[in-house]
């Protein structure tokens, strides 16, 4: 097992030998910042790292190794939407209600995770649930505007609610 483990860290460190610069090069132009191009390459090799997987079975490892950075480089600019449109509501709100910068990254990483779940469900799900719980909207209203009957709008809010449920499990 010792060995297996040792065949396995040389693989890693081979293929960041030979293909971390590139990697480097890519998100640099992809982000146009060399700090956060490294932040997001030293990412990529630590989920290489945790990753089951027979790198020794690669054939293109930079087709690898690009999936798995596009994935970071998407959850990025994900975060970042997120934190700017926040950061736009709070400009909006007066100063005397302002949260410390401490609250203001709890809420980031909140919704940033409320984000995350939300794209895990079916697209009509999430939008029932989310005219239900933002808009305030009754579930016959979001039948008429998702073309479905009420019935089925029951259905995804029963599955919206279970989603939310399982995750609440998860993170206990």
């Amino acid at each position: 097992m010792a060995t297996q483990g040792m065949v396995r860290q040389q693989l890693v460190h081979r293929l960041y030998v030979d293909h971390q610069s590139w990697l480097n090069g890519w998100l640099r132009r992809q982000l146009g910042c060399s700090q956060k191009a490294a932040d997001l390459a030293q990412d990529t090799f630590v989920r290489v790292l945790t990753k089951d997987h027979r790198l020794d079975a690669i054939r293109e490892p930079r087709a690898y190794l690009h999936t798995i950075a596009r994935g970071l480089l998407i959850n990025h600019w994900r975060r970042k939407r997120i934190e700017q449109a926040y950061l736009d509501a709070l400009m909006l709100q007066p100063e005397a209600v302002m949260p410390s910068p401490e609250s203001q990254a709890l809420v980031v990483e909140t919704l940033v995770q409320v984000d995350a779940m939300l794209a895990r469900l079916p697209i009509k799900v999430r939008r029932a649930f989310l005219l239900s719980q933002l808009h305030g909207m009754t579930y016959a209203a979001i039948a008429v505007e998702l073309g479905v009957s009420e019935r089925m709008v029951k259905k995804y809010m029963a599955q919206a609610m279970l989603h939310c449920l399982m995750l609440a499990e998860d993170e206990a």
